[in-house]
């Protein structure tokens, strides 16, 4: 309790005036990294970034670029890794069936955006995509923590110091998270852990509004955080795990409905959430239908995936080019990358077990919590089982569970209202840890050294 006592005293972290002091924050963190990026001599381990203004534009019949300024100009100081292949198809479209693995909602927002904003003087195609992508970065992370704190109200109140502390707090850890400089530069890590967290903020709303009889507005928010849910799926495929929230839904709906007698309010809100279970899967399915009138038609040199029984490009491409699947990256050459992602695959699947046996004094914050677990969870499973496992480290940037309870423990709380005991040193530990994690990544970030 006395480090909630000092975070109540004027200063930069004021839960009294949590969106200054949050903003205030998010932004000296950001200038912090920004700094060490920008100030690292790269690049490292490869060049890749420096070929991107060289490239011939898919879009015309240009020879190669004229070049009025370096490569590596301060936009495409973040351009790392990932984050070339979003720039150039934010810029040329798919090109390479290999590109289909990066998400297609991320690259048509950006090179949207980067459509409708004027040229800028003495900036070039990739330059200014580069830089579009970085304010996007920036805005929506910004977004994401106010989204973070407010679902935290939602569910932890803001009726208690303690309700308003871990809201407070779990929106700051959002600030530095392990995704650190991922956040920033061109990825789409930002724009999904604000799509996801917004998308959780609206169902919990919903969640509220029904239990107060208000139907409409909660089929409204439902079917709005399944939109949300949806775009965030074509950012990052992923985001296909919040569609459990949905199916836990109905299945509870029925089985309410098997046990009772059938009400029109149940039927009714069962439809509604069917229909946003198939929003959410439209995120995952449009982008393939794409790419199958594309590579699938009879004009077209059949791709292997085309005769599959459900033709998926990005599956394929994620076997056949990345080497993901399942149990795929367990090799020896691996096993520090499993150390690496080690500590956040433990606090994710701690966190989801804490989920389902904690307590709070709102039966619908602990009703939110049991259900955020799942996605939680299975985001865990999937990492060690079948992704680059040290990807964890950022995709986990858009799960609200985890914050929760590593800001519980600071005050060895058991999301219980009424029980504050003393302090638990996980908390500290957690932040200094990743202070230190963030800021060493940064440097490798910026030089383009490995890992990413």
């Amino acid at each position: 309790m006395a480090a909630g006592l000092a975070l109540a005293r004027p200063g930069l972290l004021n839960p009294n005036k949590p969106i200054r002091s949050l903003s205030l924050a998010f932004w000296l963190w950001k200038a912090l990294l920004f700094l060490v990026i920008i100030g690292c001599p790269g690049p490292g381990y490869d060049t890749s970034t420096g070929l991107l203004p060289y490239q011939e534009s898919a879009s015309s019949d240009a020879k190669l670029e004229v070049i009025r300024h370096a490569p590596f100009s301060f936009p495409l100081k973040l351009v790392r890794w990932d984050s070339i292949y979003f720039v150039h198809i934010a810029r040329d479209g798919y090109v390479f069936e290999q590109e289909w693995a990066f998400g297609y909602g991320y690259t048509k927002i950006l090179s949207f955006l980067a459509s409708v904003l004027p040229q800028l003087s003495g900036l070039e195609d990739v330059a200014k995509v580069a830089l579009v992508a970085i304010a996007l970065s920036h805005m929506a992370h910004y977004l994401s923590v106010l989204a973070l704190y407010r679902l935290s109200i939602n569910i932890f109140g803001h009726g208690t110091t303690s309700g308003k502390l871990i809201s407070f707090l779990s929106a700051a850890l959002h600030i530095i998270c392990p995704a650190g400089a991922f956040l920033s530069a061109p990825y789409g890590e930002s724009l999904f852990s604000f799509l996801n967290i917004t998308g959780y903020y609206l169902y919990s709303s919903s969640l509220h509004d029904a239990n107060s009889g208000q139907q409409a507005p909660s089929g409204a928010k439902l079917l709005l955080a399944a939109a949300l849910f949806s775009i965030a799926t074509a950012v990052r495929s992923n985001g296909i795990l919040s569609g459990a929230l949905f199916a836990y839904d109905a299945v509870l709906l029925l089985r309410k409905m098997v046990s009772q007698s059938i009400s029109w309010g149940n039927l009714l809100r069962l439809g509604v959430t069917v229909v946003g279970g198939c929003v959410i899967a439209l995120g995952l399915v449009v982008p393939q239908w794409i790419a199958y009138m594309a590579f699938c038609t009879p004009d077209e040199s059949l791709r292997p995936w085309c005769e599959q029984l459900i033709p998926s490009i990005y599956g394929w491409v994620q076997v056949h080019y990345w080497n993901v699947g399942f149990l795929r990256y367990w090799t020896l050459s691996n096993l520090p990358l499993f150390f690496l992602a080690f500590p956040m695959l433990y606090v994710l699947c701690r966190s989801s077990v804490w989920a389902l046996n904690t307590t709070w004094s709102s039966d619908t914050g602990v009703s939110l919590l049991a259900r955020l677990a799942a996605p939680n969870g299975l985001l865990a499973v999937m990492a060690f089982t079948s992704y680059h496992v040290q990807i964890i480290n950022r995709i986990s940037s858009g799960y609200p569970l985890w914050y929760w309870y590593l800001t519980c423990q600071a005050f060895g709380h058991t999301a219980d209202s009424t029980s504050v005991v003393k302090r638990n040193p996980t908390f500290v530990i957690a932040v200094l840890g990743i202070v230190i994690y963030a800021i060493v990544q940064a440097v490798l970030f910026g030089s383009f050294l490995p890992p990413a």
